[in-house]
């Protein structure tokens, strides 16, 4: 099963052709796997800023990408897109490799 470990060691693999590609600036893992408390059900929870210039193209393209490689579902929030509501939550949790 996979899990945060996993998740930092493929990333860290991957990090040159997320940067190039999708214009990443960082990613950072939040939710279940980043708190050990994943199930076979959980998608993985990124917390992503994209570098000057990105756009939604970038944005669909690096989610597709990254569930293709993981296998599993993908949630991509984008740093200034953070509701407020969740933001403190959120910057508190996430994991940067």
């Amino acid at each position: 099963m996979l899990n945060k470990e996993k998740i930092f060691k493929e990333l860290k693999k991957l990090k040159g052709v997320i940067n190039k590609n999708y214009k990443v600036k960082s990613i950072g893992l939040f939710g279940s796997y980043a708190n050990n408390m994943q199930k076979d059900t959980s998608d993985i929870d990124f917390l992503v800023e994209f570098e000057k210039g990105a756009d939604l193209i970038h944005y669909i393209g690096l989610s597709l990408y990254l569930e293709e490689f993981f296998n599993t579902k993908v949630e991509l929030i984008s740093k200034p897109t953070l509701k407020e509501e969740l933001r403190e939550q959120i910057l508190q949790e996430v994991i940067y490799e």
